[in-house]
């Protein structure tokens, strides 16, 4: 990304001179001294532009990113990362010359034009750097082993360095072989340079990208060791060390910090586990800028890869980790070889954007299609449990409890309908639909006499035709279904047969509970729809009852005005209580039913009694008649 930035800023077009030797009157060159002095400067000018934002970030709190960063999504962006270092260093092992590629695909373009190439592989380096990568593992596998034995581990890199330096000097096998080797170390420091500010401007997107994929990058390697060493990363502080450690060493020429996966394998394998351990490692530097130089011209390149290779075995044996994902959440395991596999293919930065989005995606589909299920009670208890995970489950009869484990908002609140009607085993807006039908029907049949309607329900006459009897084409008129029910005022039994043929689907309950205990937040759509739902169930005589809501989404329920067309006495702390409450209001419908039948009963008697009573008197009457008549004549 930082080279991208400075191609761009200080092309090759850009440093062309006229050619000195003669050979063509228009032949120009290249000023490779001005050419690298003005990248210089530009790359520490970025080094800075970048520090300062980091900085910023970190005291605007913004570390908080870190925690979007799962472990799948670094297992797969590290063992990435991993084969890229590892294709880099196959050509220096190799001694092949590759074009430098950049973004998509360009680890592919790599490896294709070492195989292309591999036909000019060095011999002397290639069996250097295969022997280093085979003493390294072992000797690291002998540490792992034999670890508690082993006071201080063999810093096998250390010895290996030192005599393949001496082996390389000894046998000149630059000259003699060929090989590469490190050449010239250049020695001491640039003096500190002030950055061109004028070239902020036009760097600024750039370093923004920079500054989020550099610590991206650096708190995913660093929570692979947090893991295993248990300890937490504090993503603030890590913005803000960056930043720090960015403007300081921008006006030294130096270029942007971020962790290298392969130093930090190699640091981790020797030992190093604290800051001590960096502070040793950045004072070898020193003094190897400063004095040492000299001494380790001489070593090949290929035992410096080599040694880099054989410290990232920890990282590639995180592919391991895949079945053992894939058997306890496959969404983990898809999300570590989606990462995995778009660092390869579009390289690290878009991979690990890639590998964010693609996590969130799941996120957002899991909570966008939760799971949910029906509940029932446990014998002689208060518990409620699902009904498709448990045996013994007691439905209770004329009730139906739904529990939504998943918040309800814009973008489910089609699936927790759906749940419902899934779990009440009808759709209430047909039900609803239907009905009205019926009771038009009924109400024209009425009108012509062909049905009576009396309290005890509708009878049809004897002896008429009943025109009602036709086929339900289910076709709804959508402006009939405009008129209000209240208009008709027949009382139909619903669950029982209706004297018109239509099809009226049955509705089994009186009473629908939801369990809102894993309900986290509501937003202004999903309280929209538990009004309407409620609406929806109390018109075709279903009560709807809610319990365990928290209090802040009861709150929200608040706040959006679902109080000002229901009431408060439909919520309940627990799912028992809401059962008991619709159990007390069946009792006492059954008993009022059970007065008012009484109440008729003897309303009938009565008149039964008054009607007997007008028959006897008018007989009596009768009989006084007659005997006058027969004393007249």
């Amino acid at each position: 990304m930082v080279g991208s930035v400075v191609l761009t800023l200080a092309p090759d077009e850009n440093f062309l001179i006229p050619s000195s030797n003669g050979t063509a009157p228009n032949a120009t060159m290249i000023d490779s001294v001005a050419r690298d002095g003005e990248r210089v400067l530009i790359a520490s000018t970025l080094t800075i532009l970048v520090g300062i934002i980091q900085l910023v970030f970190g005291g605007l709190q913004i570390g908080f990113i870190v925690r979007y960063l799962a472990d799948p999504l670094i297992g797969g962006f590290t063992t990435a990362a991993a084969f890229q270092v590892l294709v880099s260093q196959l050509k220096i092992i190799l001694n092949v010359s590759t074009k430098n590629y950049n973004g998509v695909l360009s680890i592919i373009y790599t490896l294709v034009e070492i195989f292309q190439n591999i036909g000019s592989t060095n011999l002397a380096d290639f069996i250097a750097g295969l022997l280093t990568i085979i003493i390294c593992m072992a000797v690291k596998e002998v540490n792992d082993r034999f670890k508690h034995k082993i006071p201080v581990p063999i810093p096998i890199e250390v010895i290996v360095t030192i005599i393949a330096t001496a082996i390389s000097y000894g046998a000149n096998l630059e000259k003699h072989y060929n090989a590469g080797i490190i050449k010239s170390i250049p020695r001491g420091f640039l003096p500190p340079v002030l950055p061109p500010v004028s070239l902020f401007s036009k760097m600024l997107t750039a370093s923004f990208s920079i500054a989020v994929v550099a610590y991206a990058i650096a708190v995913s390697v660093g929570k692979v060791y947090a893991i295993k060493y248990d300890y937490t990363i504090d993503g603030n502080k890590e913005f803000v060390a960056f930043g720090i450690s960015n403007i300081f060493s921008g006006f030294f020429s130096c270029f942007v910090a971020t962790t290298s996966l392969s130093r930090t394998a190699v640091q981790e394998s020797t030992g190093g586990k604290t800051q001590v351990a960096g502070i040793l490692s950045a004072g070898v530097v020193m003094i190897a800028i400063v004095a040492l130089g000299k001494l380790l011209e001489p070593l090949q390149k290929s035992v410096l890869a080599a040694v880099v290779i054989a410290n990232l075995k920890g990282m590639f044996m995180q592919v391991c980790d895949v079945p053992r994902l894939w058997r306890q959440n496959k969404i983990d395991a898809v999300i570590w070889v989606f990462t995995c596999i778009m660092s390869v293919i579009l390289g690290l930065d878009l991979g690990l954007l890639a590998g964010l989005l693609f996590g969130l995606l799941t996120v957002v589909l899991r909570v966008q299609f939760p799971s949910w299920n029906g509940l029932g009670n446990i014998p002689t208890t208060d518990i409620y449990k699902s009904t498709k995970n448990y045996k013994n489950i007691e439905e209770l009869e004329g009730m139906k409890i739904i529990r939504f484990s998943s918040p309800i908002f814009y973008g489910n609140v089609d699936g927790f309908k759906k749940c419902i009607k899934s779990t009440v085993g009808f759709d209430a807006i047909r039900v609803y639909n239907k009905r009205l039908k019926a009771l038009r029907k009924i109400q024209k049949l009425i009108k012509k006499g062909q049905l009576r309607a009396t309290k005890n329900g509708i009878i049809s006459d004897l002896g008429s035709s009943n025109n009602a009897f036709e086929p339900d084409e289910d076709v709804e008129d959508p402006e009939e279904l405009d008129i209000p029910t209240k208009e008709i005022e027949i009382q139909v039994d619903w669950n029982s047969d209706i004297p018109v043929k239509v099809n009226v689907p049955k509705v089994p309950i009186h009473s629908l509970v939801l369990d809102g205990g894993a309900v986290s937040f509501l937003d202004v759509v999903g309280v929209r729809s538990l009004h309407v739902i409620v609406k929806e169930f109390q018109r075709i005589d279903v009560n709807v009852y809610f319990a365990s809501f928290q209090d802040h989404v009861i709150d929200k329920l608040e706040k959006c005005g679902f109080f000002n067309d229901n009431r408060k006495d439909i919520f309940f702390l627990t799912i028992h209580d809401a059962v008991l409450h619709v159990q007390n209001q069946v009792k006492s419908r059954e008993i009022q039913d059970s007065l008012l039948d009484t109440i008729s009963l003897i309303q009938d008697h009565k008149d039964c009694l008054e009607l007997m009573e007008a028959e006897l008197i008018e007989g009596d009457l009768n009989i006084e008649d007659e005997a006058m008549r027969r004393l007249a004549s």
